[in-house]
């Protein structure tokens, strides 16, 4: 279930408190080209680290198909994101100031798209299990895009 949250300021303050892009999978379906992260924050307490990163996906472009090993919260800096389910059906369009959560585990694959003219830019809060990759790259369940 993907949730819209009103304030960025939770996202800050859970990095604050607790103070990416896709990883390489046989058969995965790969960002699109100049899909890019950048690190801002990074922290781990016991037995989970906590990582703020900055992507961007150019217009045209996606995350490729992925789920998380612990769950994601996201602010739209700039730009549309699209995002779907494995169904193929749209879970979620989010505007500049919209607040993205996805939930954890191989239940949970997306894909994160940029149908629009701007560049989407996302300010990325990873709650992950230590030492768990950003993500876990998964095929294409089976829909008309990548």
């Amino acid at each position: 279930m993907r949730t819209r949250l009103p304030l960025r300021a939770a996202i800050a303050g859970a990095v604050a408190a607790g103070t990416v892009l896709v990883g390489p999978a046989a058969h995965a379906t790969p960002p699109g080209p100049g899909v890019t992260a950048r690190l801002i924050a990074q922290k781990t307490v016991g037995d989970t680290d906590y990582t703020l990163r900055e992507i961007t996906i150019p217009p045209g472009q996606a995350t490729g198909w992925h789920y998380h090993d612990g769950p994601l919260y996201a602010v739209v800096k700039s730009g549309t994101l699209s995002h779907f389910a494995a169904t193929c059906a749209s879970d979620g369009v989010y505007p500049k100031g919209s607040v993205v959560q996805e939930p954890a585990g191989p239940g949970n694959v997306h894909i994160g798209r940029n149908l629009g003219e701007t560049p989407v830019v996302l300010e990325v809060l990873y709650v992950l299990p230590h030492g768990s990759p950003f993500s876990e790259d998964a095929p294409n369940p089976g829909c008309p895009f990548e």
